[in-house]
């Protein structure tokens, strides 16, 4: 049985302590950041066993001001935190259907032509997940164009007034000055509105997509501050990119449309009304990540195959059609907004967010002797990328324990602004490296102590957006930079997007990993083309586009929908197999040392995330030994009483109740007839669908479904719901709301089998039944997350009650 915590994971005070002061407390979310979500979940009464079921999103707003009149709040200096722990605070998706009654005699009714209407709608509601996330993507593009144009214009203007005079110890001021205070909005509207917007988001939706319950990741506030933020920490000149933030704001867009209404608006369209319920909107909402990746990179293909590699755990044909559909119209959208906005209306040309240019095949083809090679560059970006996870991985354990407060994580990011920009001025300021201008691309070129017609190289690399120096790296000519500016660029840039990773503002992390991998990759090539002596293969910008490609697998390890995206970014076919060879060894050389960015951060955040398979020693487990119990069960025509005071109970909080036949009179537990949800039964108690006596027929207007769908996804809490003294007395029949047919294993079952069945049906509940059918034990996703491999074999995590 697992042992539960005594202590709070994230809080680091004893149970005590923690129900006086319950309210004020920050707990980190995915990226380490962020005060606690506002209804995330209950402090729970740790029991002397575990129980089954997630905690309940129940709101204790009353209790809490109740308390903070009571209780000054205190915070702690330090939170200690515990890899090894798992957090039950999150609570599961359903992707079960429930079918009872009410959803047969609906499924019955639906006749052909009202079955093609469904089907149609999923197709209309793909095209607009598409449309939209098309158009924020061009808003985001269009408007850090303009910022950070106007900013590095005054920056430049400054500095080449200072460099005639001198003074430029203003300019450093004003750059950092400026950086700095742009960030600050950026981090005041993330720690103190929706922490959930930190980071890139990929985690989170990752979670999402797994079935965990990420409390506000897909609210409409959340994209707000998620498309606000992310512009900001770009302007702010961080080492940040604005591609991975799409994916949670194709996601949030496709969890809003899907539903045909807004909860934070309060507005209900009544459209699409079937589609309200966890199956369908997460479907969409790996539509809506797909379509995020597609307007990024403008690769379409790679979108489709990142939601199937790193976020949908179901998958069907259908599905992958509508979210290839999706996909294309994002890139579309994009793409014809942006051709209108650069003056060419018919010049396809911009299909994502960072376009790496062509890369010319005859000029730049590869030879077979070149193989050995990326393979070597692969090991390099592995060694790199797990370096980089690891400085993040201690980084990001000190931010939780010591920066755990909004203001101290405001006061940081723009600690990290104003250090970039400062080292961003040293570097520039220290170099020699001159180009000349002519026939150069740069867009806002510093001469500083160049001779007139020439350019300061370093300049190039860090005077502009990370996506615009990306691509300079990939496609200047040779000489166009210094090995000595490559090497300090990369060594400097690689702490910085290490320290700026988990930092409490919008951000992604692909494209510092491809401006890290670039940089060296080019310094690689250079280096090359010295030792054959200038061969004409050995061309710094084709090992560019390598170095980046293993830099920024090493860091996020993902192998087929990376391939894929490179490819389509760079429209060139000819690289698929030595991209795909430097890829697949960035990841077997990094998964030797760490797992990935996004694995180890959820990780991090105690998350019950579960992988692919079970692990692979835990045949010797059976259903007895992981189940939870004791299980709450309910009688099939129970007492409202009981229902309220099961629902009331907060030391249990279980979310699904085995329903079961059983006489009143007696003790005994008779078989399983059912399985009835929390939610299904507050919907009940709210409706006050219950009778005087047991053989009296149900006199009130029948429920539908639409009354479920109407209650989803916010749920009101048991205490909203009065239940007067007479009306405890009446009885309400299950029958007709339960499921019927729920899942259920023998106790002998083994944990990969039990594991299997769980994970490719979604389930939430697992009803563990002996050989009379009798319930005996309830499997829940926090039971089978808490086995996992590490180093010395089969571990067991503790259970932390936050």
């Amino acid at each position: 049985m697992a042992n539960v915590a005594k202590k709070v994971s994230w809080s680091g005070r004893d149970r005590d302590d923690d129900e006086d002061g319950r309210a004020g407390e920050t707990t980190p979310l995915l990226n380490g950041t962020g005060p606690g979500a506002a209804g995330s979940g209950r402090q729970l009464t740790p029991s002397p066993f575990l129980r089954i079921g997630q905690l309940s999103n129940v709101d204790l707003n009353e209790d809490i001001r109740e308390l903070e009149t009571e209780v000054p709040r205190q915070r702690p200096n330090e939170i200690p935190h515990n890899e090894k722990l798992l957090s039950l605070k999150y609570e599961s998706l359903d992707y079960d259907n429930s079918e009872n009654q009410l959803f047969l005699e609906e499924e019955r009714r639906i006749n052909h032509a009202a079955f093609r209407t469904v089907e149609i709608k999923r197709w209309v509601i793909c095209a607009m997940i598409g449309i939209l996330t098309g158009l924020v993507a061009c808003f985001i593009d269009i408007v850090v164009e303009n910022l950070a144009g106007l900013k590095y214009r005054v920056v430049k203007d400054n500095i080449d007034k200072f460099t005639a005079k001198g003074g430029l110890s203003f300019s450093l001021l004003l750059w950092a000055t400026l950086n700095a205070s742009v960030v600050m909005v950026g981090s005041l509207i993330v720690a103190f509105i929706e922490p959930v917007a930190a980071g890139s988001g990929i985690p989170q939706i990752k979670c999402y997509l797994n079935g965990v319950k990420i409390p506000h990741v897909v609210r409409l506030k959340t994209l707000v501050i998620k498309v606000c933020g992310v512009i900001l920490s770009v302007v702010g000149g961080l080492a940040v990119g604005k591609e991975g933030p799409m994916i949670h704001s194709g996601s949030v867009i496709a969890a809003g449309i899907s539903q045909g209404r807004s909860t934070s608006l309060k507005r209900d369209f009544k459209i699409f009304e079937y589609f309200r319920r966890d199956t369908e909107k997460r479907d969409f909402v790996s539509a809506g990540a797909a379509a995020g990746v597609s307007a990024a990179f403008g690769a379409p293909v790679g979108g489709v195959l990142f939601s199937l590699e790193e976020g949908a755990s179901f998958w069907n044909q259908f599905l992958t059609w509508r979210i290839f559909f999706a996909s294309m119209i994002s890139t579309f959208t994009l793409n014809s907004v942006l051709s209108v906005y650069h003056g060419n209306a018919w010049d396809l040309s911009s299909p994502g967010l960072i376009n790496f240019g062509r890369f010319d095949s005859e000029k730049m083809g590869y030879t077979i002797q070149e193989i050995p090679i990326f393979i070597f560059m692969g090991v390099v970006g592995g060694i790199l990328g797990a370096l980089f996870n690891a400085l993040n991985y201690w980084l990001t354990m000190f931010r939780i324990r010591y920066i755990h407060r909004p203001c101290l994580q405001v006061v940081e990011a723009m600690l990290v602004a104003a250090v970039t920009a400062t080292v961003g001025f040293v570097m520039i300021y220290c170099s020699r490296d001159c180009q000349p201008i002519q026939g150069s691309s740069v867009a806002y070129p510093l001469q500083l102590f160049c001779a007139d017609g020439e350019y300061n190289s370093m300049a190039t690399a860090f005077f502009n957006t990370p996506e615009k120096s990306v691509v300079n790296l990939f496609h200047d000519p040779p000489g166009s930079y210094n090995p000595m500016t490559l090497g300090m660029f990369t060594l400097m840039y690689f702490f910085l997007a290490c320290w700026t990773y988990g930092l409490t503002v919008s951000a992604g992390v692909f494209i510092p990993s491809l401006l890290i991998g670039a940089a060296w990759g080019r310094l690689f090539g250079i280096s090359l083309s010295y030792l054959t002596k200038g061969s004409i293969w050995a061309d710094p910008g084709k090992y560019a586009l390598m170095g980046a490609a293993a830099q920024l697998g090493g860091i996020v390890r993902m192998t087929l929908s990376l391939t894929v995206i490179m490819m389509e970014a760079t429209g060139n076919v000819t690289y698929g197999f030595p991209i795909m060879l430097v890829l697949m060894t960035a990841k077997i050389v990094g998964d030797y040392f760490v797992e990935g960015l996004y694995d180890m951060h959820i990780q991090l955040q105690s998350v019950p995330f579960l992988h692919w398979e079970a692990p692979v020693t835990s045949h010797s487990l059976t259903a007895r030994e992981v189940m939870s119990t004791p299980v709450t069960c309910l009688r099939r025509i129970e007492r409202v009483g009981t229902v309220v005071d099961i629902l009331s109970d907060t030391s249990s909080n279980h979310n699904g109740f085995p329903v079961v036949e059983s006489n009143p009179d007696t003790t005994q537990v008779a078989g399983l007839r059912g399985l009835i949800l929390r939610s299904q039964l507050i919907v009940l108690l709210k409706h006050k669908v219950f009778v005087e006596r047991a053989n009296l027929s149900l006199v009130h207007r029948r429920l539908k479904l639409k009354d479920f769908r109407d209650a989803y996804p916010r749920f009101p809490p048991i205490q909203s719901i009065h239940v007067s003294q007479d009306e405890r007395e009446c009885m309400i029949d299950l029958s007709e709301f339960m499921n019927p047919s729920p899942y259920t294993v023998p106790q002998e079952a083994s944990l990969p089998r039990v594991f299997k069945l769980f994970r490719a049906l979604g389930l939430r509940h697992l009803v563990v039944v002996d050989n009379r059918n009798e319930v005996v034990g309830m499997v829940t996703r926090k039971d089978l997350a808490r086995y996992r491999l590490g180093k010395e074999g089969l571990e067991e995590l503790s259970l932390a009650q936050t």
